[in-house]
């Protein structure tokens, strides 16, 4: 299933807590979110994929139906970003769970990126 990335920034926003600072760029036909100046979701038309490193990443893709992000069905799959899957999009508070934990994990990771 095709995904709007626009559609997905609008969803992202609304269940993001309010003190989130989010902020969006173009990328490749896609959006590239970021918070903390570092990336943590990728919006696609492959879907919603957050940013999640070490357990968290392992505690994603232990969730039916989410899978590691691959823009195209041939490439490697991403050791970092877990597309969200669809039942989890369609519940506002899980989705929003999901975000501070994705959002705790890039505010402790490196330098910010400019």
């Amino acid at each position: 299933m095709a995904h709007d990335p626009k559609a997905l920034q609008i969803l992202l926003n609304a269940a993001a807590p309010p003190d989130l600072e989010l902020m969006f760029k173009p990328m490749f036909g896609g959006i590239l979110a970021y918070a903390y100046g570092k990336p943590l979701a990728s919006l696609s038309d492959v879907g919603l994929a957050l940013k999640a490193s070490g357990a968290l990443n392992a505690e994603f893709m232990a969730a039916p139906g989410a899978v590691a992000l691959r823009y195209e069905p041939d490439a490697p799959p991403s050791k970092t970003y877990v597309v969200v899957p669809p039942a989890v999009l369609a519940d506002r508070e899980d989705l929003r769970g999901w975000i501070v934990k994705a959002a705790a994990g890039v505010a402790t990771t490196g330098k910010k990126r400019r």
